[in-house]
């Protein structure tokens, strides 16, 4: 899996249940943002994504995700720690763009917005 690990503090997609998050106490998420499927990325981390997704679809935020119009959650990895979250940040910057791709596809193969499983009532 392209040298992904998944440590125990590592919970991608806990089956789109934010209390489960909640649980595990501070969190900080890693993301990818898609224009559509195979479209336009943009990754970020946050300690809390369900706002920062809103802000996203919402162009609350300046910047690139606004003038491409990138609002559609695609794929995102939880972890207890923010160093943690800051580095596979920058790890999955610096990986080629099919790499992103099949990780995205792994996780998410119809490139479905999971920020409507994170935020039902969206």
């Amino acid at each position: 899996m392209l040298g992904r690990s998944n440590p125990l503090n590592c919970h991608p997609r806990a089956g789109g249940d934010p209390e489960y998050y909640f649980m595990l106490g501070r969190n900080y998420n890693v993301y990818i943002l898609a224009s559509k499927r195979n479209g336009t990325l943009y990754i970020g981390v946050t300690n809390n994504l369900i706002r920062r997704i809103y802000e996203h679809k919402n162009n609350l935020v300046d910047g690139f995700t606004k003038n491409y119009s990138i609002h559609n959650l695609v794929y995102y990895e939880s972890y207890n720690e923010v160093e943690n979250a800051i580095t596979r940040e920058k790890q999955l910057k610096k990986w080629d763009r099919k790499w992103k791709i099949r990780i995205i596809e792994e996780m998410n193969p119809h490139w479905r917005d999971l920020y409507e499983e994170l935020n039902p009532i969206y």
